[in-house]
């Protein structure tokens, strides 16, 4: 067990006092690296495997002290303002100490952990996930691109009595979607769209292989809990929800109504993108409170 507890991940978050990631109160441990490129992707920061800078250009000082601490000659002032070259930014942190960043609009996202690492932080709130039911999720990205890494948390959290929870996309063969839910106690899957060419053009790939591997979950009897991101224009019409309740109910074997959870839409991410030196990103409005009483109607009636 040595040798796995140093095995090392590439881990950009690690969230106490859960209450949304699994049943219970938890802590979610967000690794990098994800196989869809989702329009709308709360998370955009997760889905390199690689660090990446975020840069908060709208508090930026342009003081110039990043010029010359960036060994890649990143940074540089143009009309009076700070530019990154996003193409030289190896995100090496450089320009982050507060001896260098004084406004510190400048974060790296991502840095290696073992096992045992993150498993320090898990396990101080033991008593916290006894009390409540909770215990470790394992979310992203996606952490099937760290299935080692993640099939290693999950047996160090079962070997010490803490319930474990991963949320996935299904988008790997299933030998590895098999070896990270192993030991998982609950599987968190998202049911994005049913459509396969829509599906395609949000994610940048097919849902066939996510379904399938739906199907050999249930198979294989995890506990399961689809889950549906509302995104205005792309998969919140009726039409898809229904074809989601359908497919849970008459190919699943399932309740909608206890198995599919639907997510009003969240513009968290929308912002990160300019940060991460992305283009404009695509913005949309919640759903309203109505509309999303209707979609809930319809899964209920499944």
């Amino acid at each position: 067990m040595a040798q796995e507890n140093n095995l090392i991940g590439q881990v950009f978050n690690i969230q106490r006092y859960s209450t949304h990631d699994g049943p219970g109160i938890r802590t979610t441990v967000f690794l990098k690296g994800c196989p869809l490129r989702c329009k709308w992707c709360q998370n955009p920061e997760s889905q390199s495997l690689h660090p990446v800078l975020m840069f908060r250009a709208d508090e930026c000082t342009s003081c110039g002290r990043c010029i010359d601490a960036c060994p890649n000659k990143a940074n540089s002032i143009v009309d009076g303002k700070l530019v990154i070259d996003w193409e030289r930014c190896t995100a090496c942190g450089a320009c982050t100490s507060p001896a260098v960043c004084l406004s510190m609009t400048r974060k790296v996202e991502g840095k290696p952990m073992t096992v045992e690492e993150v498993m320090k932080q898990v396990s101080s709130d033991y008593n916290l996930y006894l009390n409540s039911g909770g215990g470790l999720t394992i979310s992203g990205g996606d952490c099937a691109v760290q299935p080692e890494f993640t099939a290693a948390l999950l047996k160090k959290a079962q070997e010490e009595g803490i319930n474990t929870c991963v949320e996935i996309t299904g988008a790997y063969p299933w030998e590895r979607v098999q070896q990270i839910t192993l030991d998982a106690d609950y599987v968190y899957y998202d049911l994005k769209c049913m459509d396969d060419e829509k599906h395609k053009e949000g994610t940048g790939v097919s849902n066939r292989l996510i379904l399938e591997n739906a199907r050999k979950l249930v198979e294989a009897k995890k506990q399961m809990l689809f889950r549906t991101p509302l995104i205005p224009g792309f998969n919140d019409d009726k039409e898809n929800i229904e074809a989601t309740a359908s497919f849970i109910k008459n190919e699943l074997g399932l309740s909608p109504s206890e198995h599919l959870e639907l997510l009003a839409y969240n513009n968290l991410g929308e912002d990160k993108y300019l940060r991460l030196g992305f283009s404009e990103p695509q913005r949309h409005a919640r759903q309203s409170d109505k509309y999303l009483d209707e979609l809930e109607e319809l899964v209920m009636s499944f």
